[in-house]
Formats: structure tokens, sequence, C-alpha cells
């Protein structure tokens, strides 16, 4: 596992998860999340559920992915994904509202891979260079990625060669993020 990728994924949510307790005075809450199993859940309310991350304790790699296109993976997005089950967490990137996409549970991982799997047949049906995703934007047709080749933190607009570079790796990105508690 690359430390430096688990370390800064881990230090954005504790950053994330202080600043829902400062704000809300709760663990980070999720009405999308409510009624699906994980471990990370803490507390069930009404409207939504309650959670704190957890070690991830599934086999820490994206072999199905591999395995399906043939390609080795970037070791960076296998520890970002592979790192812990928590919530998608919200964030602002130079003013700009993302969602960090994270494992909420082993069965959750099973779709990740299936969907990255997705992503990058697309990808090479377009003769583009191999991206996986990491976070979403407000708009359906850009996404924040990594290249699989040099692993450099990119958004891209899906279906078309536009993209532009965020940072040089996850790790860079991440540090760069102020978490987000609110709605966008």
């Amino acid at each position: 596992m690359n430390d430096q990728t688990a370390i800064a994924l881990k230090t954005f949510t504790e950053r994330y998860c202080q600043q829902w307790q400062q704000q809300h005075g709760h663990l980070p809450f999720s009405e999308e999340l409510y009624g699906i199993p994980s471990p990370c859940v803490v507390e069930n309310r009404e409207e939504g559920v309650l959670w704190q991350p957890r070690p991830f304790d599934a086999e820490p790699q994206l072999a199905a992915v591999e395995r399906a296109l043939d390609l080795q993976l970037q070791p960076a997005v296998v520890d970002y994904y592979t790192t812990q089950y928590a919530g998608d967490m919200q964030a602002m990137l130079d003013q700009q509202p993302i969602t960090l996409l994270q494992v909420w549970s082993e069965a959750d991982f099973v779709r990740v891979q299936e969907n990255l799997i997705g992503h990058l047949v697309m990808k090479r049906r377009l003769k583009q260079t191999p991206t996986l995703f990491i976070a979403t934007t407000e708009s359906d047709l850009d996404v924040i990625s990594v290249c699989n080749l040099n692993g450099e933190v990119i958004l891209e607009t899906l279906g078309t060669p536009k993209r532009q570079i965020l940072a040089p790796n996850i790790q860079t990105f991440l540090k760069n993020l102020q978490p987000f508690s609110g709605r966008f």
C-alpha cells in the first residue's frame, strides 16, 4: 500500500469529520445512504444515517478491473479505493464543489469496480488515455479522474478529449481540498 495516498485520504477524512462535528454537533450525515448496510453506520435516523470511516477489510486490490481490461492500475488509485469504507465526502476545490467518491461497503466495492470497468471500456472505445474517476462535479459530464499513465489528477469531460490537470498526484490533490459539510 502506498502510505502517502492512505495518509492523505485519512487526513482529509479526519478534517471532513471534524468539520461536521464542529458545524452540526454530530458525525457526518447522509440521506442518500440511509438503509444501505455498511460497517460505517453509527446511527440510523428517520431521514438519514450518521457514519464514520472504518478500515477497509476486503482484499486491498482492484483485481477485477485489472483482469477485465488486462491493465495494471496506478497503485495510488488502488490505495484510494482500498484504504477505508466511508460515505462520499463533499469538498471545495478552488471554489468549485466536488464530491469525493468512497466505498461504503464490500457490496459497494463490487459496484465501484464495475463502474470503473465501464469507464475504462468507454475510454478504450474512444481511443483515449485510460483514466479512473475519484470524484464528481456539479456537471454530469465533468469528473475528476486519475490518469492511469502518469498518476496526474485531472478534470475531464466525459466522451471528449478535454482535460485539465489539477494536481500531479492524488496526495497533492487531497491536501488542496477544503472539506465542505453543507449542501451544494
